[in-house]
């Protein structure tokens, strides 16, 4: 049985399947570690015409995807599931940022479900009676909840035991340990007269490990520093970042 299932509701299957198709996604389902699975909203619509949209009360631009096919389609899940409650996510511009923590979070739940909108998103009684949750991947708005699902899907799928080769993969990535992430390097050491830090070539691992601490600490404090404010900061830390902010006060 796989460590996490994810069933994604949408009118664009093919676009799932792609892209879970490869790279390590695509290889954690080879393996079983992960099952994702696309359902096609449109084939549980009531409508003879297959349509999945109407017009807005009220009127307005655009249209608006209806209740009935989207119940229908989360209820075939459900009852997959022996009738079992499944964590229903809805990715939408109103949704709460998603975050590295709230990734692990749902790497942790065993199954859960992503509804993808289209055209100008569902109707409010699909949030209010089916949706547990709203995520947003940013503050902009896409096409559809399909590309934020996969990068969704994505970002929880890497912090599943097994589907990295190593837990650090992506312990030491950007926003794990609340700190962007360290520059790294790779051969050759010197490219056209750029080169690469000594102390990362000196084979001297504390010194290695202090650098890229304090490295990743430089580049939070000017790109985020906001994200500051909620790191566990030593006492190392706190006095490089003054001595740091002492010798570049702009």
């Amino acid at each position: 049985m796989a460590s996490l299932r994810i069933d994604f509701l949408t009118l664009f299957t093919d676009m799932v399947e792609c892209y879970c198709s490869d790279s390590i996604v695509g290889r954690a389902r080879e393996k079983g570690i992960l099952d994702i699975r696309a359902r096609n909203i449109r084939d549980y619509t009531a409508d003879r015409q297959k349509r999945v949209d109407d017009a807005p009360f009220g009127g307005g631009m655009g249209m608006l995807m209806q209740i009935q096919p989207i119940d229908a389609c989360y209820a075939s899940l459900v009852e997959e599931n022996g009738g079992e409650h499944i964590h229903l996510i809805y990715m939408s511009p109103k949704g709460r940022i998603l975050t590295q923590q709230r990734a692990l979070e749902l790497s942790k739940m065993g199954r859960f479900a992503i509804l993808c909108g289209r055209y100008e998103g569902v109707d409010e009684r699909v949030i209010d009676t089916l949706v547990d949750e709203e995520i947003s991947v940013g503050d902009y708005v896409v096409t559809g909840g399909e590309l934020p699902g996969l990068m969704l899907a994505d970002c929880v799928s890497r912090l599943v035991p097994g589907v990295l080769s190593d837990d650090v993969c992506f312990t030491e990535e950007s926003h794990f340990s609340g700190l962007l992430e360290y520059p790294q390097y790779t051969r050759p050491a010197d490219y056209n007269g750029l080169t690469v830090p000594e102390v990362l070539l000196s084979g001297h691992h504390a010194n290695i490990e202090r650098w890229r601490r304090e490295q990743s600490l430089l580049i939070t404090a000017r790109r985020r520093p906001d994200m500051l404010e909620k790191c566990a900061l030593t006492d190392a830390d706190r006095r490089f970042l003054e001595k740091m902010k002492n010798e570049d006060p702009d």
